[in-house]
């Protein structure tokens, strides 16, 4: 992965944790923080910092902190739902973004699939989505193990990323 112009990102330090930045309509927000509670050992041990925008603070520019991150993240998950694909914000601007940066060899985008939703025809269907065979999370029983299946291979792709930096 190469960096963005920017050069606050620092894509190419291997000490750093990889940034991963989160996008998912806020109607999924319960998803996300479970999807976190399966990603806290990555960042435990240094290797991923992930980021959503409910990290903004008091007074912080919202929009501006959010573009900061995408342009900065090496990973990009797009949680997947029926909400996400409904969402102008998500679908309009991260998403298309994020595809953007993934195209120029930029970023990685993964699409991970919360819920049952056609998505076969949206412009992140030819990536390789999350869990394994792009099930669901909410198919999986128990749900941990489609979490478990996205967590793993998030390691996976931070590893190909950090060997081929």
């Amino acid at each position: 992965m190469t960096g963005t112009s920017n050069g606050d990102c620092g894509h190419n330090d291997l000490s750093q944790p990889v940034e991963v930045f989160i996008s998912y309509s806020h109607k999924d927000g319960s998803q996300r923080e479970k999807l976190q509670t399966h990603l806290s050992l990555l960042q435990r041990q240094g290797i991923i910092a992930a980021w959503h925008d409910r990290r903004i603070t008091a007074g912080q520019e919202w929009a501006g902190a959010i573009d900061k991150h995408l342009e900065c993240a090496a990973v990009i998950l797009l949680l997947v739902s029926a909400d996400f694909l409904d969402s102008d914000y998500c679908y309009c601007r991260e998403m298309r973004r994020a595809l953007e940066r993934h195209d120029a060899g930029e970023a990685r985008v993964i699409p991970v699939i919360l819920r049952p939703v056609e998505w076969h025809g949206a412009p992140f269907a030819r990536l390789q989505a999350l869990p394994k065979d792009g099930k669901p999370i909410s198919d999986w029983s128990p749900r941990d193990k489609g979490y478990k299946s996205v967590a793993e291979g998030i390691r996976k792709v931070v590893e190909e990323i950090r060997a081929h930096p």
